[in-house]
This record gives structure tokens, sequence and C-alpha cells, in this order.
């Protein structure tokens, strides 16, 4: 939450004039409500399901992929994205996320939860994240970690 994965997503695809998929808003097409209802009317067990079940969609080839924080936290769901792209981690600091976040937004994870508790799903996720192919600092312009983005998907 909060790296910039729609923002960087978007801009890689229209500079590479690539198919853009955000996993988070294929989810909210395909149910008809926004994440936040799937959640208060199911439970983030729904929502991961209809994740894991348009994760290969999303993951066309050529395509650039924002996925959601949790979608690599499944196994399956990682062994098919480590098999089908490139991966790369948006590396920012709590503290640039936390800023991010706390600007407003309907973030279910969020929702209720603390700072510290916020951390600690950022540090439970961290190992994982640190798998991808490539990591990028997004303490910075996300105008910026999309060029480097850029540069590492196209070379």
């Amino acid at each position: 939450m909060g790296a910039g994965k729609t923002v960087v997503g978007a801009l890689v695809a229209q500079r590479s004039q690539s198919v853009f998929h955000d996993l988070d808003m294929m989810i909210e097409d395909h149910a008809g409500m926004a994440i936040s209802d799937i959640f208060a009317t199911g439970s983030e067990s729904v929502f991961r399901t209809i994740e894991s079940e348009l994760l290969p969609k999303a993951l066309e080839p050529g395509a650039v992929v924002a996925l959601g924080g949790g979608t690599t936290m499944d196994d399956k769901n990682w062994d098919l994205i480590r098999g089908r792209a490139e991966t790369v981690y948006l590396e920012a600091s709590f503290d640039t996320l936390w800023s991010r976040i706390s600007e407003g937004g309907t973030r279910p994870l969020a929702q209720g939860r603390s700072r510290a508790q916020l951390a600690g799903l950022l540090d439970a996720r961290r190992s994982r994240y640190a798998e991808a192919d490539h990591t990028v600092d997004a303490n910075r312009a996300l105008v910026a970690v999309a060029t480097e983005v850029l540069s590492l998907w196209s070379g």
C-alpha cells in the first residue's frame, strides 16, 4: 500500500505503449463493487479468491501489471507470477508509505489498523517482496520510479 504500483505501472505502460492491468481494478470490475465493499460484504478471503481467479488474465504477455500488495503472499500466485513475469519490488520506507496512505482513500487493509499494525503487515510481507527480480527505490517521485522501471523492463 502506498508504494505507487498503480501510478508507476500506468506510466510504464503508457511510455512503452503496452497494455496495463491493475489487478485491483480488474477485481472491482468483476465483482461490480469497490474492494472496500467486497471486504465489508464478503471478507478478505472472498477478495483473495477473486484475485487468484483473475491473476492469470492480468499476466497477459507483454502487459504491465500492478498487483495488490497481498497478491504475492499466496504461494500459488507467486509461482504463477514468477513463471510469467519479470517482477519489480517498489521498495519504500514505512514512513513514505504511511505518508501516502494516510492522505485518505479507502484501503480496506488499512481501515481500523494502527500505524504499528500496518508496519507489522509490511514486515510480514517484505521477505516475499525481496524475492522479486528487481528492487527499485520508491521513496522518490513516482515519475522517476517509472523511468527506472521502464529501463529495467526494456533493457
